[in-house]
């Protein structure tokens, strides 16, 4: 709640400092943690969740203030630790460690997919055996595996983070085969989403 209103009190200060205008439309956001942000900006993107649009402040911060229903913050941050220690160990930014876990699971650590990924970053049983994992669904194991994948990716595509992640989400014979990412929708949008949620959390990290 404390940050809900910080951002409502700085929202108003910023867009009346700037003269904003009374007719302009103003936006309310959700966030991944379920705080809300106030402003004059558009965002089409995999973290910012519009939820209501209106022409006064006032009326935007009533609405994000009685809406706001924060997440369970234990199931955003019970890995953080972890991540922050593997992320150290293998020199890869914790919070694409973090963005990749969120898009993979959203932090659940017995996900598994159609396609047979499972735990927190969404191990397919050889990238799984790749890296001596014996339980998937083990937190501590997935998170090390999934890392060390990562670190791999991006030191095979240097400078190009984006064709690490359509790697770890499509496979390295897909980005070979198109040189860079693929034109698969569900591999762009996963792309996208990851640079997305690595910018939010880097203001966790």
């Amino acid at each position: 709640m404390l940050r809900c209103k910080q951002l409502y009190w700085s929202a108003i200060l910023v867009l009346f400092t700037a003269g904003f205008a009374q007719a302009a439309a103003v936006y309310v956001y959700r966030l991944p943690d379920g705080s809300h942000l106030i402003t004059d900006q558009q965002y089409n993107d995999g973290v910012h969740t519009l939820v209501r649009v209106t022409r006064r402040v006032n009326d935007a911060g009533k609405y994000a203030s009685q809406h706001f229903q924060k997440r369970n913050t234990e199931k955003f941050t019970r890995f953080d630790p972890l991540i922050r220690q593997l992320a150290a160990q293998y020199s890869v930014d914790a919070a694409l460690v973090k963005a990749v876990v969120h898009t993979e699971s959203f932090f659940n650590p017995q996900a598994k997919s159609r396609k047979g990924a499972r735990g927190l970053m969404q191990l397919m049983p050889q990238t799984a055996a790749l890296y001596g994992v014996s339980d998937s669904y083990d937190p501590e194991q997935n998170l090390e595996a999934g890392v060390k994948h990562l670190r791999y990716l991006l030191d095979k595509y240097p400078s190009k983070l984006p064709h690490a992640l359509a790697a770890y989400n499509a496979g390295e014979t897909a980005v070979q085969s198109y040189d860079g990412i693929p034109p698969y929708p569900e591999t762009r949008r996963y792309v996208r989403k990851v640079l997305d949620y690595q910018t939010y959390y880097r203001a966790w990290f």
